[in-house]
């Protein structure tokens, strides 16, 4: 390219640099950092410290109701942490925080199939056990426990069992003591036997729980909610309660009515009994009249009554002379009767 034209470019170019200046003159702000460096030191410490102490949260809270393990490198601390706020080494030890309030395990019929644990309660809902009876038949059994942790014992049961502990001690140990005591009876016996076998199981799953070693779970209660049974069985048990109960008000019908034949029976012997004691009284009474008046005819009695019977006698001879007078065999007074010649003046007196 030739010099001249060298010359105009650079020109133009120096021209349009100053223009360029002129127009954007930005000034560099000044910082007074006049006696921050003293102190960075401290700052940076500082806000490192913060910051590990938000980002790695080298502490726990334990709760009301829970006990905290701390874990170092792997091991266990034997001495539970009990409520309040507990520091740690971040990276090389840890926290774990368990739950000792009671939990509830219900075995039950759940529609979805599935187990469903409510977060937060310590309620567990599992679908109901199945096992079988002498016969072979299959049941379901709806139960319900209630446990909790020992809590000096739960750093050596999280070590032991590891944090799903419910189902390496509840569950198998329910479930293999629900079989054994099921197992010892036929299907259409259950019901007949219902708290025999609620007691069995209770203390079974007791003692199995009671006998593992640091006792690492206190049992408040076993309860027995409900037997499901073959429709089959459950049909056959329906027939033989009805029939039962048939029976029963037969028995009952016939009670009623025997007591209601010996009540009438009762009534007529107390009836008859009544009139035979008051014949009884009635001869008793007419011969003590009897014996009163034979008492009473004494010879004196006897002789104005012949005295009274002679003045009679004496009257119907003056008015008729030809009476005839005839003695009865044995009596004291005699009958007189009336003989006369003249039929129409017959007649006869009875001087009794």
């Amino acid at each position: 390219m030739p010099a001249d034209l060298n010359d105009y470019f650079n020109k133009k170019n120096g021209n349009s640099n100053r223009n360029t200046r002129q127009n954007f003159n930005f000034k560099t702000p000044e910082f007074n950092f006049k006696g921050f460096g003293k102190f960075s030191p401290l700052v940076y410490t500082l806000i490192i410290i913060v910051l590990i102490f938000v980002l790695a949260k080298p502490f726990a809270i334990v709760n009301e109701g829970e006990m905290g393990i701390k874990v170092t490198t792997g091991s266990y601390n034997p001495t539970p942490l009990k409520s309040g706020l507990h520091f740690f080494v971040p990276v090389f030890q840890k926290i774990i925080i368990v739950d000792t309030r009671q939990r509830q395990m219900t075995y039950t019929s759940l529609d979805s199939g599935n187990e469903i644990l409510q977060t937060g309660t310590g309620i567990i809902n599992r679908n109901s056990i199945p096992v079988l009876d002498k016969d072979g038949l299959t049941v379901l059994v709806n139960i319900t426990i209630k446990y909790n942790l020992n809590p000096t014992q739960v750093p050596n049961t999280i070590a032991n069992w590891n944090l799903n502990w419910e189902n390496k001690i509840i569950d198998p140990t329910v479930r293999n003591i629900v079989q054994s005591v099921i197992g010892q009876y036929t299907a259409e016996t259950l019901p007949a036997n219902r708290n025999a076998i609620a007691e069995l199981i209770r203390e079974g799953v007791t003692k199995t729980v009671s006998s593992l070693d640091n006792e690492p779970v206190h049992l408040q209660s076993v309860e027995l909610r409900e037997i499901v049974l073959p429709p089959r069985v459950k049909e056959q048990i329906e027939k033989v309660q009805i029939a039962k109960q048939e029976a029963v008000r037969a028995v009952q019908e016939a009670i009623r009515k025997a007591t209601l034949a010996e009540g009438e029976a009762n009534a007529t012997i107390i009836s008859s009994k009544g009139k035979a004691d008051a014949i009884k009284i009635e001869a008793q009474a007419q011969a003590f009249a009897n014996k009163e008046v034979a008492n009473s005819l004494n010879n004196p009695l006897l002789n104005l009554k012949q005295i009274e019977v002679q003045g009679k006698f004496n009257e119907a001879l003056k008015s008729n002379p030809d009476a005839k007078i005839f003695l009865t065999p044995g009596g004291v007074v005699p009958n007189i009767w009336v003989d006369t010649k003249d039929i129409k003046k017959q007649s006869s007196a009875n001087l009794n």
